[in-house]
């Protein structure tokens, strides 16, 4: 071969020779052209026998022919005088070496023949276009030499059950080896690509090995993996490639027919055109259109897609179902169905309109559709109403060049592609194409692609370089300070969690920053992040500060990084303040916060460590999130729950005053994303009310004492018939219970608060029991009452019905408050936080709120039924005045009953439940420590049976001359005699 480049053509040859077996050496003759540089020659022993010797030669060509001498048989002389001759039998070129101006030399392999595969590793490739040709062409410096050389038996065999594939399935290529094999790749030259990817183990690849043979699988193939399979690998001293070619049809979901339908007013619009278009393959598929009559159809190919296309250009007259059949020689058709609906007259129609896209007549009820302007892929669609006016329009148009580095990274998350390479490369292309983000689905396509991204860096366990972590930065940045209520909003209704998957997306990729590249500081508007590499002698703390509004710090103590001490590798700490973004995670909150709404700081910060190329999520972090409105809540984002969707949650974490500062500290004993939160009803802590508060229970608990007192002087006054014994008990036992939960709830701040403390425990089980025993036994007296009104000539005895009330006294809230410990406890939502009550976050105090307005129910219930009696009475029951006379005396106990316990726990859930002001609590707080004066006053006082009892005792006055009692609801009969003989027994 001749090279015009040149006039030097280098060349290697294999040389079979005749010789006999003392030859060791050879030296060119000088009948070769200008001379040889010395040749290799590597002899087998054997008298007469035909070997292979390999001879580098270089050859100066002219103008003149070919040269004769190399074309006959040549005497190649003796490398000494004891040395036989050897005869030259034939001559075979192996290597085409073009020697370029500046002395470098492109050589080319013939076939047969090659690079061996340690010379190849050393040295640049070729840019030629020859394809599959591993060490096939070498670029040689002009001191350089070499040749390719003969290509041994290929070592083994790639084995395909099928080269067509059936969607859905799970492809196997088998590579059976004969001989020991060394870097061994799997590639895909995909259709439509202009070079090969590298296949490694992904969602949809895995690869798996074994004696002589390695196997590539996967599952659930597409035609996205269609093409040309490569097995690269080096065995015997050479690189080898083995291929094979897999088809993959396509699916009826990968075929897209616009419009899918169409209402047309034949009137207006007389032609109309149809399409269907399916992703670029080598298959063959052409179209069909049925019915074809007045249209005319044609083809419009696309860098990734083919469209068929049918312009009908008369409009049937009635409604037609157009369908477009698309085959391929052996494969089953696929069809796509277009329904045009044609407008006649008298039809409600929407009328043309060019709000986003151009929209023709449409019929009512059916749904118009237009394809995305410009570079932006999907559809935008519009429902024309029943009555003729045109509905809201929905748009799920996404920008192209975003969708295309979705489908990039979902790729290499399935196993196509390099993520060393491919993660930067789409990082970069991510952070120009942010700008292009004006819609809901641009968002979702972009955090979609970094959640991927972050996947895939995660399982393969790549590193980022600065470039690439800076993009991401700056593309997290943009993203937070994109207007939250045309885009969040919207992007959140589609996809609730796509703010929990920015934040898990940032956090990993942020965390991947190399070794080498550290320590790295980044600061923007909405984002500053601090990497630091600590040696294995770290200091004593590590300590991080941001420039927030107001200032963020956080440590962590040594004795948390001690344990890494022990594998002296080096530690990289990360920590990421994301400003904006707590306002775009859903409203879920973890167990022990329940349902309030909450205020958050405007930011969150998250904390990770990686040691020895692992996450290290165990450890204790102190933060100093600054001065705060309310009563905070240190609280993390977990990503796990409600079903992956993520919430906050306080679990391992506590609030804790700052000793120096009025600042507020969070201790949390894991690493994660953190921050605060606020409840938006939640009082500051006010000194006025828990004076006030104090002084109530106080002024409470003298009352009932006083009440007690009373009772001690009058009580066998005024339990003299079955009736008033009953109410008087009822009462006697809420003072006691009361005056015992007043007392206990006093001096329960004194104990030290927390889960761990018993006395604490205990306490707040002891006054959850007696206030609902208080209540039960005002329970217990509305139904004696209503029992005393409603069966009049059915009565109990005294004794069966105290042990009734004694068990609805005090049986019913023992269980309720066991049950509550049990159930609350162990999930560490039974006590309040800072306080020895019921914890209200996770539910616990509702146990006691919900059984107090129950039983203000049925005392209302009890109040009507008494009114329902007093305005129709029942002539068999008694006398009508002494019946009005006793109905009266039951409502006045409940008017003094409700309003003392129903409207102060009214408020009181109002202040749980509703943002109010500091009004509501102040109103609750008075109302609630005053109880023991109302009981003492409206319950004890005011009777007057009491009454009269104490001037009795202390006036010496006459006995009450009345017969009848409105607080006790006694009525004296002309049989009294015998009611108390009835009472006796």
């Amino acid at each position: 071969m001749v090279c015009s480049a040149a006039p030097v053509l280098l060349l290697a040859m294999t040389l079979p020779l005749v010789e006999p077996p003392a030859v060791r050496a050879f030296q060119p003759g000088q009948n070769q052209a200008r001379g040889g540089s010395g040749p290799q020659l590597d002899p087998e022993s054997g008298a007469g026998e035909l070997v292979l010797v390999s001879v580098y030669i270089q050859l100066d060509f002219s103008d003149e022919p070919w040269p004769v001498a190399l074309s006959q048989p040549l005497t190649v002389p003796a490398a000494s005088a004891s040395s036989a001759p050897v005869t030259l039998t034939g001559l075979n070129f192996t290597t085409e070496c073009n020697v370029t101006h500046d002395r470098r030399s492109y050589c080319a392999c013939l076939s047969g023949y090659q690079w061996n595969a340690s010379i190849c590793s050393h040295r640049q490739p070729c840019q030629t276009t020859i394809k599959h040709r591993p060490c096939g062409c070498l670029v040689l410096s002009p001191t350089e030499a070499g040749y390719c050389e003969l290509l041994p038996p290929v070592p083994a065999t790639l084995n395909l059950d099928s080269w067509l594939q059936m969607p859905g399935n799970t492809l196997n290529l088998t590579l059976l080896m004969n001989q020991e094999t060394t870097d061994l790749n799997w590639f895909l030259w995909p259709t439509g690509s202009p070079s090969p990817v590298l296949l490694q183990a992904g969602t949809c690849v895995s690869l798996t090995s074994s004696r002589g043979q390695t196997v590539l699988s996967i599952v659930n193939i597409s035609h996205r993996w269609a093409g040309e399979y490569i097995c690269r690998f080096e065995a015997q001293g050479f690189r080898w490639e083995l291929h094979q070619v897999v088809r993959v049809p396509l699916q009826a979901t990968d075929v897209t027919g616009l419009p899918d339908q169409l209402s047309v007013s034949c009137a207006t619009s007389p032609g109309f055109q149809l399409s269907c278009c399916i992703p670029s393959t080598h298959l063959g598929y052409t179209a069909s259109w049925s019915p074809r009559e007045g249209g005319q159809a044609s083809v419009f190919n696309k860098p990734d897609s083919q469209c068929f296309m049918l312009a009908v250009q008369h409009c049937p007259t009635a409604n037609t179902t157009y369908i477009c059949e698309l085959q391929s020689p052996g494969l089953s058709p696929l069809r796509v169905t277009v329904s045009v609906t044609i407008i006649q007259d008298g039809d409600t129609t929407c009328p043309e309109d060019s709000s986003i896209a151009a929209w023709n007549v449409t019929k009512a009820g059916h749904v118009a559709q237009a394809l995305c302007p410009g570079d932006r892929t999907g559809m935008v669609k519009r429902p024309c109403g029943p009555d003729g006016v045109w509905g809201p329009i929905h748009s799920n148009c996404t920008d192209a060049g975003l969708l295309a580095l979705l489908l990039r990274a979902q790729l290499l998350q399935a196993g196509q592609g390099w993520p060393e390479e491919e993660v930067s490369q789409i990082l970069a292309q991510l952070q120009e194409q942010v700008e292009a983000v004006i819609s809901p689905s641009d968002l979702l396509a972009l955090v979609a692609t970094m959640t991927v991204l972050a996947k895939v860096v995660a399982d393969t366990g790549t590193q980022l370089n600065c470039s690439a972590l800076e993009a991401v930065l700056k593309t997290t940045d943009k993203v937070l300070g994109m207007n939250s209520s045309s885009l969040w909003t919207l992007a959140q209704r589609q996809t609730p969690s796509v703010g929990s998957s920015l934040l898990l997306a940032v956090e990993t990729l942020a965390h991947s920053l190399c070794p080498q590249d550290q320590p790295f500081s980044f600061v923007l508007p909405n984002v500053q992040l601090q990497s630091q590499l600590l040696e294995p002698t770290f200091p004593a703390n590590y300590r991080v500060s941001f420039p927030t509004q107001p200032p963020l710090q956080a440590w962590i103590p040594r004795h948390s990084l001690a344990p890494l001490r022990h594998n002296r590798t080096n530690v990289s700490i990360t920590s990421l303040v994301l400003q904006e973004l707590d306002h775009l995670l859903p409203s879920n909150y973890g167990q022990g916060l329940g349902d309030s709404l909450y205020a958050t700081p405007g930011l969150v910060l998250a904390i990770s460590i990686m040691a020895g190329g692992q996450v290290f999520k165990q450890g204790e972090v102190i933060m100093d999130f600054g001065d705060t409105d309310g009563s905070p809540h240190c609280v993390f984002w977990d990503h796990d729950l409600f079903q992956g969707k993520g919430g906050w949650s306080d679990a391992g974490c506590q609030v804790q005053a700052a000793s120096a500062s009025p600042t507020t500290q969070c201790i949390c004993r894991h690493l994660t994303a953190f921050s605060i939160l606020m409840s938006g009803h939640t009082v500051p802590n006010n000194p006025t009310l828990e004076l006030l508060s104090q002084v109530g229970l106080g002024a409470s608990i003298l009352a009932l004492l006083l009440c007690l007192g009373v009772y001690r002087l009058v009580w066998r006054f005024v339990v003299q018939n079955k009736v008033a014994y009953l109410r008087h008990s009822a009462l006697l036992n809420m003072v006691l219970c009361l005056l015992a939960a007043n007392a206990c709830f006093l001096g329960a701040p004194l104990l030290p608060a927390g889960p761990r403390s018993p006395l604490c425990l205990a306490a707040a089980f002891l006054c959850h029991f007696l206030y609902l025993a208080t209540f039960f036994w005002m329970l217990a007296q509305a139904l004696m009452l209503a029992h005393q009104l409603l069966f009049v000539f059915h009565q109990l005895s005294k004794l069966r019905v105290l042990s009734l009330m004694v068990l609805l006294g005090y049986l019913c809230p023992m269980g309720l408050a066991g049950i509550t410990l049990g159930l609350y406890l162990p999930r560490g939502q039974y006590l309040s936080e800072g306080a020895c009550w019921l914890d209200k976050k996770g539910g616990a105090l509702y146990t006691f709120v919900g059984p107090v307005l129950a039983i203000v129910g049925v005392n209302g219930l009890v109040l009507t039924m008494a009114v329902l009696k007093l305005l129709r009475p029942s002539l068999s029951e008694g006398p009508q005045v002494e019946k009005r006379q006793a109905l009266l005396g039951v409502i006045k106990a409940l008017l003094i009953l409700t309003p003392i316990f129903g409207l102060t726990w009214g408020l009181g859930l109002a202040t749980l439940l509703e943002e109010v002001s500091i009004v509501p609590h102040y109103l609750f707080t008075v109302l609630n420590a005053s109880q023991g004066v109302f009981i003492l006053l409206f319950g004890c006082l005011m009777d007057k049976k009491v009454q009269e009892a104490l001037r009795k005792r202390f006036c010496c006055s006459q006995p009450p001359r009345s017969t009848l009692s409105l607080a006790t609801n006694e009525t004296y009969i002309s049989e009294h005699s015998k009611g108390r003989s009835k009472d006796a027994r």
